[in-house]
């Protein structure tokens, strides 16, 4: 059982920068033992992937449309995974959630391969 709790969210012009945290909770060295993932639910659409990376921070992976501009990390010492996001643009205006779960590399990008979300971060883009 994982616990996830995100912060970081807010107002910020485009171009400007955010940094997204996702802090976890439960048993042990639970929170290592899970890949992790962001996603994003903009109004009225999906809820899409942005990023995620494996238990060991050995492998990342992007959605082509935040590619060369957000980066993924985590810490397992701290039990939190990180977003950096640059060069924000109005269409990354969305709640992001942090998910954890075991993935494979055919599944990495689905939702449905994780098992524990946070409530969500609003991250707001004005032009």
């Amino acid at each position: 059982q994982v616990q996830l709790v995100e912060s970081g969210g807010g107002l910020v012009q485009a171009g400007g920068s955010l940094r997204l945290s996702c802090a976890a909770s439960g048993p042990g060295r639970t929170f290592s033992r899970y890949d992790m993932g962001w996603f994003r639910q903009a109004p009225g659409k999906e809820r899409e992937f942005v990023a995620a990376i494996r238990w060991n921070g050995g492998s990342t992976y992007y959605a082509e449309s935040v590619k060369g501009r957000f980066t993924i990390s985590r810490d397992n010492a701290q039990n939190t995974l990180y977003l950096q996001m640059n060069n924000l643009k109005r269409e990354d205006t969305a709640v992001y959630y942090c998910a954890a779960g075991k993935t494979i590399l055919t599944t990495v990008r689905s939702n449905k391969a994780y098992d524990y979300w946070g409530q969500g971060t609003q991250v707001t883009v004005s032009s």
